[in-house]
């Protein structure tokens, strides 16, 4: 309640200050202002996993080949052309003319460089797994690179598409690792001018883009990106005219927003799922509840997720039985063990269990905070006393990664990467920090089905991935997610359904 009486304050005082000339959308300036509450406080895209950071190698950074986000088909970006000479070679041609934004010319040698540093284990990239199938890269000539892969990799130009852009090689050696991310230099259509990542970041269309590339040259001269602490203050920037773009901010208030004059909100099915993970192995501690596979069952049964994706997600929103999104290649979801709402069953296997009583433990996740509320309310509802710390992106994953968190609430977009090769291995091949199950079997499905692109064979042991990891509990998708947008009027923007804004693709109207 409070929620909405501050929203309908906001809406109140947005309207008067638009009658009274408030400033609009900055067309005038040629400056698109975009705020959001996702800080970055590592701008290079190879130290984070935030969708935020995705969002500015995508605009700063170019790849080798890039994916259309409306058909999905891999173009030529940085590579003109590309063929397989056998099952662990790939070989490719690139673009000539091509210069970074500091004026330095791109080369095999660049891409040489950037696919062996990453891949190495030295790097400590913030996922391994997106690059440890890369054995090497060799440079046959200026412009001619051939990679070699360790294993099959089936979604290899995927991952090229999506999260590996290409280093400067000269520039990075100068400067380091920390200068890059300080002052990171690209190829891509935006070249960044100032960085500070947990509050602004600012953009200008780099007017030397090279012709050809299917980003196409931007339209929009300027982007200006502040980071805020919660989603209060985003609403209040984007309805007092200080924004002309946010995105995720609460469904309750879509219709609100589009009862405005010169702002609008829109809505898009995304990739992404909402998760709830369970620390099965117990790298939060040994007397740790959640190592009893019926207490997790017991956790699964207690939530409504139906309910969950109706009221508090909406749209098209849905819970999912397996771990992973609809239309990903080996996302089986018929090979799920089901867990529907029962809270009877759910409070009679923690008696089972030898928690009668419940117990207490910590639910840490990011979500808005009515969607942390409504877990610990399930979860009281039956007995299990949820303390919720919820936290910013960045702050949960650097909690993840030490192992500490007994229950995460989170989501994952595999990088809208359209395979679960994306997915699995990131929260289920025994070794990823993000890892709380820990399990050999599903360790070596995740091996098996990553290892062969024999469509059969991958999809047999992703199914039986999926049968394993929901028979054991470690891990359900609460709710599919559904993007909201807040866009000026004067703002042409079309969300994609990879839930990945391509502001070098808007206009101003």
């Amino acid at each position: 309640m409070a929620g909405r009486v501050r929203l309908t304050a906001l809406l109140l005082a947005a309207a008067a200050a638009m009658a009274g000339g408030a400033a609009q959308a900055e067309k005038a300036s040629d400056t698109l202002r975009v705020v959001w509450r996702d800080a970055i406080p590592n701008v290079d895209p190879y130290y984070n996993t935030l969708r935020t950071g995705l969002i500015f190698q995508q605009h700063t950074m170019d790849g080798l080949v890039y994916r259309d986000p409306d058909s999905f088909e891999i173009k030529p970006l940085l590579a003109s052309a590309w063929k397989w000479v056998d099952a662990l070679t790939l070989d490719l041609t690139l673009r000539e003319g091509v210069t970074f934004h500091n004026g330095d010319k791109f080369s095999a040698d660049d891409v040489v460089y950037t696919l062996n540093l990453v891949s190495s284990p030295d790097a400590k990239v913030s996922v391994p797994s997106n690059y440890s199938w890369i054995d090497k890269a060799e440079k046959i000539g200026d412009y001619h690179v051939r990679v070699h892969l360790k294993k099959i990799t089936p979604a290899a130009l995927e991952f090229f598409a999506m999260i590996t852009p290409i280093y400067p090689k000269a520039y990075r050696e100068k400067v380091g690792a920390d200068g890059f991310a300080k002052a990171p230099v690209g190829a891509g259509p935006y070249k960044a001018t100032k960085v500070d990542g947990v509050n602004e970041i600012d953009m200008v269309r780099y007017d030397g883009y090279y012709d050809g590339s299917p980003k196409g040259k931007p339209k929009i001269g300027k982007l200006v990106i502040r980071e805020v602490a919660d989603a209060a203050t985003e609403m209040a920037e984007f309805l007092s005219g200080h924004a002309d773009w946010i995105w995720n901010f609460n469904a309750d208030q879509f219709d609100q927003v589009n009862r405005m004059p010169n702002v609008q909100a829109l809505r898009a099915e995304s990739m992404r799922v909402n998760y709830l993970q369970l620390d099965a192995a117990g790298r939060s501690g040994a007397n740790n509840p959640l190592t009893n596979l019926k207490v997790r069952q017991a956790i699964l049964y207690a939530i409504d997720r139906q309910t969950f994706a109706k009221h508090l997600i909406q749209g098209t929103s849905r819970p999912l039985d397996a771990p992973c999104y609809l239309t990903q290649f080996g996302c089986d979801q018929a090979a799920a063990v089901k867990y529907d709402y029962d809270p009877a069953k759910a409070m009679q296997l923690l008696a089972e269990a030898g928690y009668p009583n419940g117990f207490e433990t910590e639910l840490v996740g990011y979500f808005l905070d009515s969607w942390m509320a409504s877990i610990q309310g399930y979860l009281g509802a039956v007995g299990i006393k949820a303390k919720v710390s919820r936290l910013q992106v960045g702050a949960v994953v650097q909690r993840n990664e030490k192992g500490d968190t007994p229950l995460t609430a989170g989501s994952w977009g595999s990088n809208s990467i359209n395979d679960v090769s994306a997915i699995f291995p990131v929260y289920f091949d025994g070794k990823s920090l993000f890892d709380f199950a820990r399990d050999p079997e599903a360790a070596k499905l995740v091996e098996e089905g990553g290892s062969t692109n024999d469509p059969e064979i991958r999809k047999l042991a992703y199914s039986a991935l999926i049968k394993r990891v929901t028979e054991q509990a470690y891990w359900t998708v609460l709710a599919t997610d559904a993007k909201y947008y807040g866009v000026s009027k004067e703002l042409d923007f079309h969300p994609d359904r990879d839930e990945l804004p391509r502001f070098f693709r808007a206009s101003w109207k």
